[in-house]
């Protein structure tokens, strides 16, 4: 009898773990009908949304109008190239944009170091103290904002962003004076690892500057480094290192160079973590000084301010999972409110009070200080796309759509009062909202069905 009764009782017991497997079965099914209903929903309001298809016109068309930076800049920028190189090689002449690729490398110095970018003679109007030439680009001139570390690996990512668009990896063969392109791109990783990076912390160093900006807060030289520049270390210049690592990984044809590029990229990504994310906090701290020499008094806590930017451009690295996007992301729009920003754009929260900055650095809420930019605020845009938060971006894109139709124009940046400032024909906004609606439409078109 015991044993018929085990049975009985074994009996039950499986089909009690059938019954909760099928109410589960069930109750999921029903939440995948109903996100699949809401997803389909916002798919068709996307498809429909008018002031997209104005805004993403409005960019194709300046993209065609020609290759500088924006008006008032007849420079060409490495770091504003790398995000509008994507939507130019949609729009322009993608054999002129390798002609303007290739002229960065005319400029490389010795040493592999790449400049911010460079200019026809003809517009070489302001009055820069140390100019760059080239033998073998005599009719341009070459620039460079030494306190940043981001323009190796901005021509890094560029340069990667073209091959994937026109799939012309003849590029990398290409010799500039006598060197293949391949082979000074490997240069410019070099002078990182020789000239600006930190063996104890492994990471990239640069001047103190506002999140990814390049003005110093010491004043001095301004844009370049000084006696009074402070080196530190910040996400931005990280982040953009472990991405252009990553590039070059998948550009790689030797198998030793792939497998090395791949773990340079994950020991940077774990040095990050270890140096600059603050765990208690969920968010990342704006700078670490080299042997702790900062050029703020003890009085000001730095780490109550939030890098936006460098934050947007972390999570494109692969610094946080998908917990901490959320995390960081209601911490932005916290910041957005309590500022009164006109969007997401906003740079950095809270700004720098005028109290610990030198003279002639731009106050709170001005420029790289806390003003609003969409160049940058268009990337977090994307991120939230790319790790599935399409309904919070959607709605967080609305004022930086909403302000381009108003204004008629892809505005450099915007002050706290929503007044637009700086280029009214700022590539670098239009590439990041174009690219931004391109991935609207990606997920709409998968998701309408």
């Amino acid at each position: 009898m015991s044993s018929n009764c085990q049975k009985q009782n074994n009996k039950n017991s499986e089909m009690r773990i059938i019954n909760i497997l099928m109410i589960s079965i069930v109750f999921f099914l029903i939440a995948c009908s109903s996100e699949q209903k809401t997803n389909k929903k916002l798919a068709a309001k996307i498809l429909a949304d008018k002031t997209m298809v104005k805004v993403d016109s409005m960019a194709r068309n300046l993209m065609r109008r020609g290759f500088y930076a924006g008006t008032g800049y007849q420079m060409v920028w490495a770091r504003d190239l790398n995000t509008f190189i994507e939507l130019s090689c949609q729009e322009y002449d993608t054999n002129i944009i390798r002609e303007n690729l290739l002229m960065f490398f005319h400029f490389q110095q010795e040493n592999g170091e790449l400049l911010d970018g460079f200019v026809p003679k003809e517009g070489f109007t302001w009055n820069d103290p140390n100019p760059y030439y080239s033998k073998t680009a005599p009719g341009h001139v070459g620039f460079k904002n030494t306190v940043e570390t981001d323009q190796e690996t901005s021509l890094i990512q560029a340069i990667y962003k073209y091959i994937q668009k026109t799939g012309d990896r003849s590029i990398l063969e290409e010799e500039v004076a006598g060197i293949t392109v391949w082979d000074r791109i490997f240069k410019a990783y070099v002078f990182l690892i020789e000239e600006r990076y930190s063996s104890i912390h492994g990471l990239l160093i640069g001047a103190t500057t506002f999140d990814w900006g390049d003005v110093q807060v010491e004043g001095g030289a301004v844009v370049d480094v000084d006696s009074l520049t402070h080196w530190s270390m910040d996400v931005y210049d990280n982040a953009m290192f472990v991405i252009a690592l990553k590039n070059l990984a998948e550009l790689a044809n030797k198998q030793d160079e792939k497998e090395a590029l791949e773990h340079m990229a994950n020991e940077s990504l774990h040095k990050i973590r270890m140096h600059l994310w603050d765990s208690q906090n969920k968010k990342f701290i704006p700078h670490r000084y080299i042997n702790g020499n900062s050029p703020f008094p003890d009085s000001f806590d730095e780490n109550k301010i939030h890098f936006h930017g460098g934050t947007a451009v972390a999570i494109e690295a692969g610094v946080l999972n998908k917990e901490e996007i959320l995390i960081v992301l209601e911490q932005m729009k916290k910041n957005v409110k309590l500022s009164g920003a006109p969007s997401i754009g906003l740079t950095l929260y809270p700004p720098y009070p005028e109290e610990v900055l030198a003279e002639n650095i731009s106050k709170p809420y001005e420029y790289q200080n806390g003003g609003d930019w969409t160049w940058f605020g268009g990337r977090m845009i994307q991120q939230l796309i790319a790790n599935g938060y399409v309904e919070e971006a959607y709605e967080l894109a609305q004022p930086m759509f909403n302000r381009v139709v108003v204004n008629n124009g892809f505005y450099e940046w915007y002050k706290i009062d929503g007044t637009p400032a700086g280029s009214s024909d700022f590539k670098g906004s239009a590439g990041v909202l174009a690219k931004s609606i391109e991935m609207f439409y990606d997920w709409a078109n998968e998701n309408s069905k």
